[in-house]
């Protein structure tokens, strides 16, 4: 048990890196990792703005590169390692990947959709079960989003992007 708590650690601070990528960019920082066998087979982070694409999340962005790395659309096998907990968008491509595990950080109270707004993942009339960890450096993947929105706030008109994500 052990183990498994420091192997997602360690991949949850992967994607608080991705997460970091995303901030700098002026996006939304949520960061994504796909991982198969130990082994790291994808990364994305938000990129709605950078790409002007409302499904770039970095969820969705992540399992792309993944159905690309393993030239499947099925992901069978792979866990999805997400800084916050996915919204109703990505938790529907997180079931139709066929993905096996899901690990999250912080809750969304607003937008989540394994079991904070909604409850979309493991929904019971579905066909796809996945295994769910939540909670894994809530702390870390929760103070990035408050300093990014608080930061974004207190952003005024003439401030520049990096005046933002400092």
């Amino acid at each position: 048990m052990l183990k498994q708590i420091q192997s997602d650690e360690h991949w949850m601070q992967a994607a608080l890196r991705e997460a970091i990528r995303a901030s700098e960019a002026g996006e939304v920082p949520i960061g994504a990792v796909v991982v198969r066998h130990g082994e790291l087979l994808a990364t994305g982070y938000n990129r709605n703005l950078l790409d002007h694409d409302p499904t770039a999340h970095a969820e969705v962005v992540a399992l792309r590169a993944a159905g690309l790395a393993l030239g499947n659309h099925r992901l069978s096998g792979c866990t999805l390692f997400v800084t916050i907990e996915p919204c109703a968008m990505c938790a529907g491509a997180l079931i139709h990947s066929r993905i096996s595990r899901l690990v999250f950080g912080a809750k969304d109270p607003k937008a989540g959709a394994v079991e904070s707004a909604l409850e979309v993942v493991n929904h019971p009339k579905l066909n796809h079960v996945m295994d769910v960890s939540g909670g894994v450096l809530a702390g870390p993947c929760g103070d990035l989003m408050r300093d990014f929105f608080r930061a974004k706030r207190a952003w005024q008109p003439g401030d520049s992007a990096a005046d933002v994500v400092g």
